[in-house]
């Protein structure tokens, strides 16, 4: 197998894939909006897997018919949300083998960094709540999705800058494909989220793990003979 000898950098989605999903992930954003406008309002965005904080708060906005502007004042609203259930004790559990493998790439010389729908704080909060060392992932070289609308948007700003770089996208989605998919980073999938193996095998990743404890080494060897992006 050829290991091609350039700058490797992982970039690992956060939900689903580093830490276990929430038992009930959409409610934050509706309780942010319901903070923002001061009062009760029926839920009508169900939670939508591989989407970004500021897709999902748009979604919520607009199906209120509110007006966009209100987008900035309901992300602080979800930020300090956050905030509260972490003081409250909530914490996320790791995905199966998952900081082990962050450790093993790390030993093998390679950045460990985040490609997430997640602001920046949001990512700090969660995976230092499920036992992850922050200072194990490259924060100069994460993309969060806190002003992206769209995934694509923050897989866009990764292909720009690892460009000439080996760079592979670690999700549990079939978005967080379609996301790498448009920019040219290759996909690797990994069944910890709401997608079955099955389900992960019709994207386009270059291979899909049942976790990061059974498919270690499969994870390891295809993302090693990964050429660098154009």
């Amino acid at each position: 197998m050829e290991h091609h000898t350039v700058p490797t950098t992982v970039l690992w989605d956060i939900d689903g894939t580093l830490v276990l999903n929430a038992a009930s992930p959409g409610n934050l954003y509706h309780l942010a909006v319901e903070r923002a406008v001061g009062r009760d309002l029926v839920l009508k965005v169900g939670h939508q897997h591989g989407r970004t904080d500021a897709g999902l708060i748009a979604d919520h906005v607009r199906a209120h018919d509110l007006d966009d502007a209100l987008i900035p004042t309901v992300s602080r609203h979800l930020r300090d949300l956050t905030d509260e259930r972490y003081g409250r004790g909530e914490r996320r559990s790791p995905a199966p083998g998952a900081a082990a493998l962050v450790r093993r790439f790390a030993e093998l010389g390679w950045r460990n960094g985040l490609l997430t729908g997640n602001s920046e704080h949001r990512a700090r909060v969660k995976l230092g709540g499920a036992g992850f060392d922050l200072d194990a992932f490259d924060w100069e070289h994460s993309y969060f999705g806190d002003a992206e609308v769209e995934r694509t948007g923050v897989t866009a700003r990764a292909a720009a800058a690892l460009s000439g770089e080996r760079a592979v996208i670690v999700g549990d989605t079939p978005r967080d494909g379609e996301a790498a998919d448009a920019v040219g980073i290759p996909f690797v999938a990994v069944a910890t989220g709401v997608y079955e193996v099955d389900a992960l095998q019709g994207t386009s990743a270059v291979c899909v793990a049942r976790d990061c404890v059974q498919d270690a080494r499969l994870l390891e060897d295809a993302i090693a003979a990964l050429p660098p992006l154009h």
